[in-house]
């Protein structure tokens, strides 16, 4: 079993929470790094909440 798949059956009925942790975690990385790395850090955002099958509803942002 891998860590993905460890990481998804311990989050299991909490994808919402995990969803607005990883938002979270990427407000301060943009924070530390002044927005330079913002497109970036998005990326990984939407990525890692597909993985974790937790989507925000916020809009896409412009």
């Amino acid at each position: 079993m891998s860590v993905m798949d460890k990481l998804k059956q311990m989050l299991k009925g909490h994808e919402d929470q995990a969803g607005q942790a990883v938002d979270k975690a990427g407000d301060f990385v943009d924070d530390k790094t002044q927005g330079k790395y913002s497109s970036q850090v998005d990326s990984v955002q939407d990525k890692v909440k597909d993985q974790l099958g937790s989507k925000s509803q916020d809009p896409p942002q412009a």
